[in-house]
């Protein structure tokens, strides 16, 4: 869920270019700091995100191996139904082949 708006996915992309204040981060949303708070809340909860403080200022990096993981689920996921969906295809293709098959033989037995 946290990777479902675009603006906690762009949160990530600027913070994938490495660390960055949270007002730094807020400034090219039209929204309030509270409101990105929220987002960076989020962020955090799904251990995207980690908080330092220096001094009165909180700085956030990306924590990438969450990501990662979730980057080695979505492949194996796709390699599955890949070999899923291709089986199906090899039936339809088989059956396609069956069916010309004895549409000709009758054809040729009339």
């Amino acid at each position: 869920m946290a990777l479902v708006d675009p603006t906690r996915r762009a949160i990530l992309r600027r913070l994938s270019r490495g660390e960055a204040r949270v007002t730094e981060l807020a400034r090219p949303f039209a929204m309030s700091l509270n409101a990105v708070s929220k987002h960076i809340h989020v962020l955090e909860r799904a251990r995207l995100v980690g908080r330092r403080r220096a001094g009165r200022e909180h700085v956030l990096s990306l924590h990438r191996k969450p990501l990662d993981r979730a980057a080695r689920w979505i492949e194996a996921q796709r390699a599955e139904w890949t070999a899923r969906l291709d089986a199906l295809d090899a039936m339809f293709e088989a059956d396609r082949r069956a069916t010309a098959t004895i549409r000709k033989k009758k054809g040729t037995s009339q």
